[in-house]
């Protein structure tokens, strides 16, 4: 496999409902063709798992959708949690670890996977983009103000106030990256609204989420580097989820590089109790609670809207996967947390651990076999050792909105916004 060359695409959009194939402008989230609501997905022309030379997420650059890659970022590093499957009940248990533990080789500058697709969408972005929209309980807002500023990549971040925890880097962000905190009661799906108002100024775009391709792929890349290390496919793939983003890319990535008959990894994904909206509809239990949405440990969780319906989202990874959604509650996670860092010797991160404590569940329960392949994402970790190892500076947002509440406040809170950025009440119009 050779490296991708600047600015030229060495893959195809392809609409999982229609099947309309277009080339690539960085920007594209839909299929323009009138039809049920669907995930567009890429055909590369290269195949297999083998990167390029090198580590780190770009390895992988002929099965990302990018016109460029961008040096310095890290990738997943996968590798056999032998003490910590003994203690869980798992002969052949793996992890793929996505944070900063440079014991191990991991360098993830954010501490989660999220760095994973923020540098793979900065990638397939054209040479002069429009302003990114993003928001983010947190996570995915500090993956792209860091790598967005060390490559000058405009963004506009929303965030509820309880994110500015995890938005600590080893310097400012650029001005180029401005940083929205909706104070007060605010939560990411309120934050998820506001964005989807900001988007419509003029010079803006949604980034996308799910509907991303450069999203899944990017995240994508965790089951190209277990594919690698292990030889094959895992019988089983263990991942905490909100929108189920990552869940999906793996399985994508999966089809992508499975040889001849040889199985689908099973998608187990993990909640958060008592706030798991893709665990209520997977199980038809009725809608998650909206007003408990404060409640779980791992806040980065709670999207009340995932891509459960979708042509190629949720339902249907888990309906090809042979998969399930399971769920655990706070104190369950807070104790796999602690068992993570006794056994392996780094701390993990509060998603990681709803996805460990699940897992923990699952085989006490008989539903994963001892002797099963399994692949733990750990999805975020080594936040509390890179405090340690590096002076790490709080971010200074742009802006901070008093959250007004009610069915009006995005759109209030948007007018806000739109008038910082213009200087004019007219553009705030276009947040209506």
């Amino acid at each position: 496999m050779s490296r991708v060359a600047p600015g030229i695409r060495h893959y195809r959009i392809v609409c999982s409902a229609c099947g309309t194939s277009s080339e690539d402008d960085g920007l594209i989230l839909d299929c323009p063709r009138p039809h049920e609501p669907a995930f567009l997905h890429t055909e590369y022309s290269a195949t297999g798992t083998r990167g390029v030379e090198g580590g780190g997420l770009f390895r992988y650059a002929p099965l990302l959708p990018v016109a460029r890659t961008l040096p310095g970022i890290g990738g997943p590093v996968v590798h056999r949690a032998e003490r910590l499957g003994r203690r869980i009940g798992l002969n052949r248990l793996w992890v793929a670890f996505n944070g900063y533990w440079p014991d191990r080789g991991a360098q993830l500058p954010t501490c989660t996977f999220k760095d994973l697709e923020a540098y793979t969408v900065l990638g397939r972005l054209p040479a002069e983009p429009p302003v990114l929209v993003i928001p983010s309980a947190g996570n995915t807002a500090a993956a792209f103000a860091w790598a967005a500023t060390r490559h000058r990549v405009p963004c506009l971040l929303v965030v509820p106030a309880p994110a500015l925890e995890r938005l600590r880097f080893p310097g400012p962000l650029d001005p180029c990256v401005r940083l929205v905190v909706l104070d007060g009661t605010a939560t990411y799906s309120d934050a998820i609204a506001c964005a989807d108002l900001l988007a419509a100024l003029p010079g803006h775009h949604a980034e996308g989420g799910s509907r991303n391709v450069g999203r899944r792929d990017g995240l994508g890349t965790v089951m190209l580097a277990a594919a690698e290390v292990l030889g094959r496919l895992p019988d089983t793939y263990v991942q905490a989820v909100g929108s189920g983003t990552g869940a999906i890319g793996a399985h994508e990535a999966a089809h992508r590089t499975r040889g001849d008959g040889e199985a689908l990894p099973r998608l187990l994904m993990c909640q958060n109790a008592p706030f798991a909206p893709l665990h209520a509809a997977w199980h038809s239990t009725g809608p998650a609670p909206a007003h408990r949405e404060h409640e779980p440990l791992a806040r980065e969780l709670t999207n009340r809207r995932p891509p459960f319906t979708i042509r190629g989202g949720v339902r249907d990874v888990l309906s090809e996967s042979g998969g399930d959604v399971l769920c655990t509650d706070n104190e369950a996670a807070l104790a796999a947390m602690a068992l993570f860092e006794e056994t392996e010797g780094i701390d993990i991160e509060p998603g990681a651990g709803v996805a460990m404590a699940a897992l923990a569940d699952a085989v006490h329960a008989g539903r994963v076999r001892r002797d099963e392949l399994v692949l733990l994402n750990i999805t975020g970790g080594g936040r509390a050792r890179q405090a340690r190892d590096l002076p790490l500076v709080p971010a200074e947002p742009w802006l901070r909105v008093e959250w007004p509440g009610g069915a009006a406040g995005p759109r209030l809170v948007a007018e806000q916004v739109a008038r910082q950025l213009t200087g004019t009440a007219v553009v705030a119009e276009a947040a209506r």
